[in-house]
């Protein structure tokens, strides 16, 4: 990564415009061809350094019910598990763990009643027993404005 990569990774974090033609935007601000912005971004994102582009909304403001889950199953359970959670577009995102709770996940909902509905419509098509499926409902919010500074 040159300079100009890194002059374009904090744009797109701190000064991202909202337009019908971003990429433009920044290119003008950074003084570079819109078709190098555009290269060098996808360069980038297929090296991995910049993993997505997209909003960020808060979905307590906008009304919604969050929580984070875990589900402990069988090795051998694995992989259905996985499409049984990921089946629900709640469902943000999932992880594997190695622990007796071995897949994460959070879920957005309209509120806490369709959490748990999805909850039991899990727990029922794995077979688990309810101790075997954890609802963490967030008590207190900490949140990081994590910004990364590239050096080139």
């Amino acid at each position: 990564m040159d300079k100009t990569d890194c002059r374009i990774l904090d744009a797109l974090q701190n000064d991202f415009p909202l337009s019908t033609r971003p990429y433009e935007i920044l290119a003008d601000k950074l003084h570079i061809p819109c078709d190098e912005l555009w290269d060098r971004i996808q360069k980038m994102m297929a090296e991995g350094v910049i993993r997505r582009i997209g909003a960020s909304l808060d979905s307590h403001k906008l009304g919604y019910c969050s929580t984070l889950a875990a589900v402990s199953v069988p090795q051998d359970l694995v992989e259905k598990a996985a499409k049984v959670i990921g089946g629900f577009s709640e469902v943000t995102h999932s992880y594997l763990r190695k622990d007796d709770f071995n897949i994460w996940f959070t879920i957005i909902a309209v509120d806490t009643g369709r959490i748990e509905d999805i909850l039991e419509q899990i727990r029922s098509a794995l077979s688990l027993e309810s101790s075997q499926v954890l609802n963490l409902p967030m008590k207190h919010l900490f949140k990081l404005n994590a910004r990364f500074k590239a050096s080139s």
